[in-house]
């Protein structure tokens, strides 16, 4: 199975080879002040599976040895490696693939810190698009 991505504005491109060991969403601190969201799904690959194709990410260290990447042009977060907890391993921001849809996540993952209304979304009002302001 083969994947590609990109960050937003595109300075950043990458391609995938390979099924990831899993797919997760992930609801740690980090990640939510990393993304600025509740949320982010990731999905795991060996570090051999990713290679970028387009353009230089910046990395930085986000905690101990968290290092994150992220494209230095838009800001998009793409890859998250941890050489002490996951060796050789390398997380890919789901979203950021151009078929987003092609890996579900399968579990959930530090719920600990996931943000107390989250479990209640599905209660929510929905909309397809903005509200009409009814």
């Amino acid at each position: 199975m083969n994947h590609t991505g990109q960050c937003l504005c595109g300075s950043i491109q990458y391609a995938i080879s390979g099924s990831p060991n899993w797919v997760a969403v992930c609801h740690c601190r980090d990640c939510q002040r990393s993304a600025g969201a509740p949320m982010v799904a990731w999905a795991m690959f060996p570090e051999s599976s990713v290679k970028v194709v387009t353009g230089v990410p910046k990395t930085i260290n986000s905690s101990d040895a968290a290092m994150r990447s992220f494209c230095p042009d838009c800001g998009s977060g793409l890859f998250y490696q941890n050489a002490d907890v996951l060796p050789g391993l390398i997380d890919v921001q789901t979203a950021t693939l151009d078929n987003p849809n092609a890996l579900p996540p399968t579990m959930q993952v530090q719920i600990a810190e996931r943000q107390a209304w989250v479990p209640r979304l599905s209660t929510l009002k929905m909309y397809d698009r903005f509200p009409s302001g009814d």
